[in-house]
């Protein structure tokens, strides 16, 4: 029987399929069905210093400032005894799936402020999490903002963070930074455990109509997968770092590719929100008959043999592809050139 385990994180796995932060996690019966198909650990739905503010400042409004027009009323301020904060929602949800479940449950943290990340994140480590995963998710539009001051708004908050918390920290990380090899360096020796390759940026949409800029949710496709691989390949062996790929990751070949350039998880996400949680037991049955018709005897000897420095044309990670790919196009029958 070939052996599916692998580390992640500190964490021994079960296998590398792990359902990344959705939301199937905030049902507990989703999340139940998600360990029952073989996940062998789960990423909770983010938590959002944003929200946290917002509502903050929605109670401050209507149960402070009562008194606005109403003098009579400068003493009265009843807070209802059955409101729960989206916050308190959030780590009681915690602490429901991790007695509800044996597998590792990994609580994901978008912040805004130093403070906040340290406050949120000691208190999702009390609330019971295995291990934390910091979505910095940040958009460089200003132009004041230098590449360095970026990679270093990371590394403060992980730096600060690691002084107040000891559980395993994963950054999740966007495509978009100038070099990141060298990155992932830094991040390794300010203290991270892992990295998640690669966060997607949900991208704006403008009304034709009306001229306004409209939010778009789009779930990821298969084509998104090859940037995460190619970036593994190249990353592994150059760090110690635990390399988790996530997004577009929806059929089986994706998933082997991704471990053989170097991956010690997949996170899944969009493929079970449209094929459903059975879609992962699939999965993994289809990984482990490959393995086995290939005579691998466990994931770990899979693991980072067609990484850059084990492929037999290392180049062909880097700027040879994209010579080769060019001068292998050819139109298509009937189109004239």
């Amino acid at each position: 029987m070939v052996d599916l385990t692998t580390n992640y994180i500190g964490l021994k796995l079960a296998n590398p399929l792990v359902p990344s932060a959705s939301p199937l996690s905030k049902d507990v019966g989703s999340a139940r069905r998600l360990e029952d198909a073989g996940a062998s650990a789960l990423v909770m739905y983010s938590l959002f210093e944003e929200k946290i503010e917002a509502e903050a400042q929605q109670m401050e409004r209507f149960f402070y400032q009562q008194s606005l027009g109403h003098g009579e009323a400068d003493s009265f301020h009843p807070v209802p005894d059955n409101i729960q904060t989206y916050q308190e929602q959030y780590l009681e949800q915690l602490q429901k799936i991790k007695s509800a479940l044996a597998i590792p449950v990994i609580a994901s943290l978008n912040g805004t402020s130093l403070g906040g990340w340290v406050e949120y994140g000691k208190q999702l480590q009390q609330a019971g999490a295995d291990a934390l995963e910091l979505n910095v998710y940040h958009v460089a539009a200003n132009i004041e903002e230098s590449s360095d001051a970026v990679e270093n708004r990371y590394l403060d908050i992980l730096r600060e963070l690691k002084g107040h918390v000891n559980l395993p920290i994963t950054m999740k990380l966007s495509s978009q930074f100038s070099s990141p090899i060298h990155f992932a360096r830094r991040l390794e020796a300010a203290g991270a455990d892992g990295i998640a390759l690669f966060n997607r940026f949900y991208q704006p949409d403008i009304d034709l109509e009306t001229l306004e800029v409209l939010p778009k949710l789009e779930l990821s496709t298969s084509s998104e997968a090859l940037l995460r691989i190619r970036w593994t390949a190249l990353l592994y062996g150059r760090t110690k770092l635990s390399l988790a790929v996530t997004g577009g990751f929806h059929e089986t070949p994706d998933i082997l590719k991704a471990l053989l350039a170097g991956a010690d998880v997949v996170h899944l996400c969009s493929v079970l929100l449209k094929q459903g949680v059975g879609r992962l037991t699939e999965m993994l049955t289809e990984m482990e008959q490959w393995l086995a018709e290939h005579e691998y005897e466990s994931i770990n000897q899979l693991k980072g043999s067609v990484s850059q420095q084990h492929a037999i044309d290392p180049a062909a990670y880097e700027r040879a592809n994209y010579v080769q790919i060019l001068d292998s196009y050819s139109s298509p029958a009937g189109v004239l050139r």
